[in-house]
């Protein structure tokens, strides 16, 4: 086998306690006209007032959009984008959470080269350089501070949409763990084991033959040399301090691992990918109204059962970081991790109706670029099964 392998980063990645402090110098040299994309509840944070008060110290002039609502419904960013115009930024800094970065990023693009969302949904529809991103996440889960998508909610379809591109990397990144220590167990918990989800896809997504050009024509290239190095130390990282973090949100070093582990799965899935967890989990939070994270992990010890016969040397990998026997220990350990977090272990629990699990099964067919990134393939009438083993709980059905 040959050796291949692809990232994509931001130009500038600083992590660490107390590296928010350094925004004022890290954004003058991006721009001079910052628009600052939050929630209304972060608006009001001490924390987020003083990154302010650093940029206007750098001579940076500031307007504030805290208007980012949950899984940015596509017109909010159409109305932020439109609002911003007439201040004219220069450069977009991004604080808060995965909805908060997907907004900042959508924002960015529609300022760049104007349009509508829905001209960009896909694969390399962006047609250029955006203007200069700065993000800057509060809580430790969806990696976008270092990824090339911006999911958001589109009421004219069922489930959600993305918009994927090398050019929605961020410029710049600050992860600062203490921006997650208020985080409640519940959200570090889903978080948390969205992460890890991301990391264990991203290890064990298929292989695809290198041939030249691959990492130009796809954004999702498949598992490779650079994203397995990722994955796995972010599969040890978040094995290591995500259950400490929920249990005690104090513990720096555990929040401080989660944060890592969260941004290393985010280089790794940027350029490997998702798969079946993620496709399940599109119709499955669509009918349930439920967290992203907390369906991808009730998912992904399923997905693993299905895909163990193909994932062999993977799931050995994942053993020896996680400290476990051997391969056939770690669909159980990661089960277990998800169960003792407060994870829902089956769809039924996640609120999913029995009679739509034929609808969830033929909608995550149509995901084709997360089905086809699955290691082990996902016909229809086996997709049925996964999706009913899942819903009862019955990991045995799948072996």
């Amino acid at each position: 086998m040959n050796l291949f392998g692809t990232i994509r980063a931001p130009r500038e990645l600083v992590f660490g306690s107390g590296q928010r402090r350094s925004l004022g110098r890290m954004a003058a040299k991006l721009g001079s006209r910052a628009l600052v994309v939050t929630d209304e509840r972060l608006a009001g944070d001490a924390d987020f007032r003083a990154m302010t008060v650093q940029l206007e110290a750098a001579g940076i002039a500031v307007r504030i959009d805290s208007s980012t609502l949950p899984d940015v419904p596509v017109a909010s960013a159409v109305t932020s984008a439109e609002a911003a115009r007439d201040f004219v930024p220069d450069l977009v800094i991004a604080v808060g959470g995965g909805s908060c970065l997907d907004m900042a990023k959508c924002v960015a693009v529609l300022l760049t080269h104007g349009g509508r969302p829905q001209d960009y949904y896909g694969e390399h529809l962006v047609p250029g350089p955006v203007m200069p991103l700065l993000a800057i996440p509060t809580t430790a889960g969806t990696g976008s501070e270092v990824t090339p998508v911006a999911v958001l909610s589109d009421d004219e379809r069922t489930l959600k949409v993305g918009i994927s591109s090398p050019y929605l990397v961020p410029t710049a990144a600050i992860c600062d763990p203490d921006l997650t220590a208020s985080c409640p167990a519940g959200l570090t918990a889903i978080a948390g084991a969205d992460a890890l989800t991301h990391a264990i896809e991203a290890f064990t997504a298929i292989r695809r033959d290198p041939v030249p050009e691959i990492a130009q024509d796809r954004v999702f290239v498949g598992k490779n040399g650079f994203s397995d190095h990722f994955a796995l130390r972010a599969i040890a990282l978040l094995w290591e301090g995500l259950e400490r973090a929920c249990h005690d949100g104090g513990d720096q070093q555990a929040r401080e691992k989660v944060m890592m582990g969260a941004t290393l799965a985010g280089l790794a899935f940027g350029v490997a990918g998702t798969a079946a967890a993620h496709a399940i989990q599109y119709p499955v939070g669509a009918l349930t109204h439920t967290a992203h994270g907390a369906g991808v992990a009730c998912l992904m010890p399923y997905v693993m059962q299905w895909n163990a016969p193909t994932i062999g040397p993977e799931l050995a990998e994942m053993a020896s970081v996680m400290g476990l026997a051997d391969a056939d220990a770690v669909i159980p350990a990661v089960a277990d991790l998800f169960a003792r977090i407060g994870i829902p272990a089956t769809l039924a629990e996640l609120g999913l109706a029995e009679d739509r699990l034929g609808w969830v099964a033929e909608q995550s067919c149509g995901i084709a670029r997360l089905i086809q990134n699955n290691p082990r393939p996902l016909p229809a009438s086996d997709m049925s099964r996964l999706v009913a083993a899942a819903f009862g709980g019955d990991r045995a059905a799948l072996i």
